[in-house]
């Protein structure tokens, strides 16, 4: 069985080659085509879309998809044109309708009936997209990830963390292990709604604990290129996870509640070492533990030998605008 070191783990997540990130479209590879829109400063880029995404958008009636626009040589393509926010949501909603009746990607198999934001050059929400399709385009995708421990005098580092391990039916990274919650951001959600929704959904924590308890305490940022077991490989996901920590008493336990967990399991710190070690952790969980061991001086430069390489890694600059973009807590920096 493979053994995987810290940088092993960040590198399954903060995938994309840095190379190849570019903040105009026309430096971007020949691999890949940019989705951009035009404003009144000019062009923005929106995400990356892969080769075989845009010859399956050509493919689709004009009555469906819009006006399309594909620059071959600039590898730029222009979409969702409608004039106001409710036209473009449409085209983006009966583009994504078309391709799912026709089994066109995998991706779409796991359809969420969740409603996912695509933000333009200051921040103003320009469309929202199916969450399974938003990949097909290499949008930017927000999240969060929260982290439950209970303090502990007597045991390694002074705390135990509440673990979930992801129900064998979960058509993403089944039987993985999982922060204790984590959730994707639905259009016009706060973050800490956000948060207190998937506490309950996921966890049965209740409200006024959660509320009243957890800590923001910054972000992590990449660009992950995605393996089969997220749904289709191949596809490219720059995201932004808005992180909070939850400190429980012994006497509030996290319960399963909508099928989603199997269990919660309360680890020291060297059995989460451990199932890191081992590959069990869901990737992007993994990175977000990692944060976690880093901000409560668990990971430090004394025992990790790549530390200041994952603090870079975690907080990577992403050449799309959002919200991320005017979030100073978040870091981004250059590798």
């Amino acid at each position: 069985m493979k053994t995987f070191t810290n940088i092993d783990l960040i590198d399954q997540v903060d995938s994309y080659p840095y190379a190849q990130c570019k903040t105009r479209p026309d430096e971007t590879p020949e691999s890949v085509y940019t989705l951009v829109w035009d404003d009144a400063e000019g062009e923005v880029p929106l995400g990356y879309v892969l080769p075989r995404v845009v010859e399956k958008l050509l493919e689709v009636p004009d009555s469906i998809k819009g006006k399309v626009q594909v620059d071959s040589e600039k590898r730029t393509i222009r979409a969702f044109q409608g004039s106001t926010l409710k036209s473009r949501s449409k085209l983006a909603a009966d583009l994504a309708d078309y391709w799912r009746a026709r089994d066109t990607f995998p991706i779409l198999r796991g359809w969420r009936d969740e409603l996912w934001p695509v933000y333009g050059r200051h921040g103003e929400l320009l469309f929202d997209i199916e969450r399974a399709a938003s990949g097909l385009f290499g949008v930017m995708r927000y999240g969060v990830h929260m982290t439950a421990f209970v303090h502990y005098p007597n045991v390694s580092h002074g705390i135990k963390i509440w673990v979930p391990r992801r129900s064998p039916t979960k058509s993403t990274f089944p039987g993985m292990l999982d922060n204790t919650v984590a959730g994707g951001l639905v259009t016009g959600e706060d973050p800490f709604e956000c948060v207190i929704r998937e506490a309950d959904e996921e966890a049965s924590l209740p409200e006024q604990v959660v509320r009243h308890r957890a800590k923001y305490v910054g972000g992590v940022t990449y660009i992950y290129v995605t393996e089969a077991e997220a749904g289709e490989e191949g596809l490219i996901y720059p995201e932004v996870q808005w992180i909070y920590d939850l400190e429980l008493p012994e006497d509030i336990v996290p319960q399963p509640k909508d099928g989603e967990v199997a269990e919660f399991s309360l680890c020291t710190v060297e059995q989460v070492l451990e199932g890191l070690a081992q590959g069990q952790w869901k990737p992007n969980c993994a990175l977000v533990v990692l944060d976690f061991f880093i901000r409560h001086g668990i990971l430090t430069r004394d025992n990790e030998p790549h530390y200041d390489r994952i603090v870079r890694r975690i907080h990577r600059k992403i050449p799309f605008p959002g919200p991320h973009n005017q979030d100073s807590s978040l870091g981004a920096i250059d590798e």
